[in-house]
């Protein structure tokens, strides 16, 4: 396994997003419910084609080639971890954008920070669904929940995760960030 850490964005992104892809092509229930309650594993990857291109578009940013939809959501995704792989190798990827929340940021940090991370997060989420036990990163996952932790209360009022989910001292890594973020650690096993 590849430590995500230590890798460029574009390569990080790369790397889950394929991730991601091989557990979606092995999804076989696109209906089942995932550990989030009010998604189910189609409903998951048409989070990810929707709310990826306006966030770029609200920092002057195209996404050329990414999917409208999710209606064959394998497919979408694929289209869609290609037109992001494209934007983070373009020679211009670590170009400076203004956004309203977060100040001036190059492209690729924003990508990597917001979109690679939920990618690496609802992996789990998709392949929970479907009862398949995903190969995430310990490391990468210790450090977006240390990330997520240092957020405090402001994590919990976004409204975009669940309550905490206690787990015992010794956890994993990977399902002491999944039950952070509100999912219950052992749902689809």
């Amino acid at each position: 396994m590849t430590e995500l850490s230590t890798l460029s964005p574009a390569e990080r992104h790369r790397a889950v997003a394929a991730t991601f892809a091989g557990v979606a092509d092995a999804t076989t229930d696109w209906d089942a419910q995932t550990p989030v309650p009010e998604w189910t594993a189609r409903e998951v990857v048409g989070h990810l084609v929707e709310w990826l291109p306006g966030f770029l578009a609200m920092t002057g940013v195209e996404l050329p080639g990414a999917p409208s939809d999710a209606a064959e959501p394998a497919a979408a995704f694929g289209q869609l971890a290609a037109a992001v792989q494209a934007l983070l190798d373009a020679p211009d990827a670590a170009r400076i954008v203004s956004t309203q929340m977060f100040g001036d940021r190059p492209v690729d940090g924003l990508i990597d920070q917001f979109y690679t991370a939920d990618v690496f997060m609802h992996t789990w989420d998709l392949a929970r669904s479907n009862g398949i036990t995903p190969d995430l990163d310990p490391a990468f996952a210790k450090t977006l929940h240390g990330g997520l932790e240092a957020m405090g209360p402001m994590l919990q009022q976004s409204g975009q995760f669940g309550a905490p989910i206690p787990v015992p001292d010794g956890t994993d890594e990977v399902t002491a960030l999944m039950a952070f973020i509100g999912r219950t650690p052992d749902f689809g096993a």
